[in-house]
């Protein structure tokens, strides 16, 4: 099998992928993920997951199959991306507090050879219990959300405000591997399956 790049630095993404492919490189796009006004939830993370895939694509100088993600989060119509600070992390997750919110992420797979690229987008629906002013203090003071969509992370201390989702929980954490193995069977031949148990 050709070799494999995850074009991301999140750590969440990398435990993910090692589940289900055992030998991959790592090079992460550190580009601008810009918002764009009018556009919706699944054009922007397809959008920004294929622009990390052909950034990265352009600095590798081999053979390749590029892996990219990107995951925002969604309330009503607002799209939640990291937040800049700690008042604005307390702003989204007091905005998330006892409602669901849709949480997004976009797919891309380029091969450097053949110039192939295909994308795709998972959605899922999580509902936040009700939350303390305490509790959000707290949880920020944990330095969890600062570099999280949506300000939180529900592999880790987050679980704890997740009453309920529906859908795909890895799509959550931010890498949907059941889509994403569908991609590469289908699209680029590579059954993950058979991979994981070599």
């Amino acid at each position: 099998m050709k070799t494999v790049v995850l074009a991301s630095g999140s750590p969440r993404r990398r435990e993910l992928l090692k589940r289900v492919l055992p030998e991959f490189e790592v090079m992460a796009d550190d580009g601008e993920e810009e918002l764009i006004p009018g556009e919706n939830p699944e054009e922007t993370v397809r959008r920004l997951a294929m622009q990390k895939a052909e950034n990265t694509a352009k600095r590798l100088k081999k053979d390749a199959l590029i892996l990219a993600a990107d995951t925002v989060v969604v309330l009503g119509e607002k799209i939640l991306g990291k937040p800049d600070d700690e008042d604005e992390a307390f702003a989204m997750l007091f905005s998330l507090s006892g409602k669901t919110h849709r949480v997004y992420t976009g797919l891309a797979v380029v091969d450097t050879k053949t110039g192939k690229k295909v994308s795709d987008f998972v959605v899922t629906k999580v509902r936040f219990r009700s939350l303390s002013e305490a509790e959000i203090h707290s949880y920020i003071r944990s330095g969890e959300p600062m570099d999280k969509a949506g300000a939180y992370g529900i592999q880790k201390i987050g679980a704890l405000f997740i009453e309920s989702i529906d859908g795909d929980y890895f799509n959550v954490v931010g890498l949907p591997l059941c889509r994403l193995g569908i991609i590469l069977k289908e699209s680029f031949g590579i059954d993950l399956m058979e991979e994981s148990q070599k």
